[in-house]
């Protein structure tokens, strides 16, 4: 394979300067989101009792692996208590009305119930922070019921754990796993766009690359990962089961007829996959051999010209060498 005209190192370029959410904007939000859980450890200190026990950055931020379209940042928000309610709505609305109760300086339209979070919108920056309820009995792994961004069902999770998952990956492949999860989800975001009914949520991503770097793929040369990944969701067809030793075991894992099992790697019960249909699989495999027969094309083009024109088929016009 030849490096000649489009290499890792432009593939690194092109992240940092288009796909990546950028450090200082990063850092912003993170502040904003500190700010917030701030706020409610002061309330919590004059009201031991309130409800409301703990909130904790979530989601691509947490995890270093956001995009440079990043809008807005998702916290989770743990809730105890007899009387806190069991039906989404109903909850929805209790948790906006602490919220109010723990940040008076907020006018109510700042903090809005959504279909299954709670937005709080910063006036300052236009930020908005995306409050998702998880009903907690007081485990010590922080395991609770989160209301699912699927459907609105409840689901066991544990937000530190899942971060330890991701950091465990990162520690093994420093920079580079965070960066190619980035790289997928970039491409995932742009096929939507231009193909109706392709889905390709990033956690799901983010759990394909985790396989393959728990398997021992070295993430540390782009268009060799990129490679990987396109052809193992070929090969695999996405029907081959995903799962993690890390907080469970495999024998756990119960018999399932869903088409694509990628299972939550701290909750065998849920198959983060299960609304994924036949349709929606062979989606993704498509997407994904066009996306690899490009990265080979480009790899083997005679001419800077074409090795650019062959990976704009898998990052769009934007990619530029």
């Amino acid at each position: 394979m030849t490096r000649e005209h489009v290499s890792h190192a432009d593939i690194a370029q092109f992240a940092t300067d288009r796909v990546n959410l950028p450090k200082d904007k990063a850092d912003e939000y993170r502040a904003q989101a500190r700010r917030l859980r701030e706020k409610l450890a002061g309330y919590l200190d004059e009201h031991p009792d309130f409800t409301l026990k703990k909130m904790m950055l979530s989601g691509s931020l947490a995890k270093g692996t956001a995009l440079r379209t990043l809008n807005d940042i998702d916290v989770a928000c743990y809730i105890s208590g007899a009387d806190a309610p069991r039906s989404t709505a109903e909850l929805l609305t209790y948790l906006a009305e602490r919220l109010r109760k723990a940040f008076p300086n907020f006018s109510p339209d700042q903090v809005q119930p959504q279909t299954y979070s709670v937005t709080v919108s910063f006036k300052g920056s236009g930020l908005d922070v995306d409050v998702v309820p998880i009903l907690y009995d007081g485990d010590p792994d922080w395991y609770g019921n989160l209301v699912s961004q699927d459907d609105g069902s409840f689901l066991k999770t544990s937000i530190p754990l899942h971060l330890q998952f991701t950091s465990k990956r990162k520690k093994e492949q420093e920079k580079h796993f965070a960066q190619v999860v980035r790289l997928v989800k970039f491409w995932a975001r742009r096929t939507k766009q231009e193909r109706d009914g392709f889905r390709f949520k990033s956690f799901m991503i983010e759990m394909v690359l985790a396989k393959l770097c728990d398997d021992g793929l070295d993430f540390s040369d782009y268009p060799e990962a990129l490679q990987h990944f396109f052809t193992y969701v070929c090969r695999s067809d996405m029907r081959e089961r995903i799962a993690f030793t890390d907080y469970y075991a495999l024998s756990t894992i119960k018999a399932s007829s869903d088409t694509v099992q990628i299972i939550d790697p701290v909750n065998a019960e849920n198959n983060v996959a299960r609304l994924y249909t036949q349709a929606n699989a062979e989606a993704i495999v498509e997407a994904a051999m066009d996306a690899g027969d490009a990265i080979d094309a480009a790899l083997a083009a005679p001419n800077k010209t074409l090795t650019v024109a062959y990976w704009q088929k898998v990052f769009g016009s934007t990619f530029q060498v």
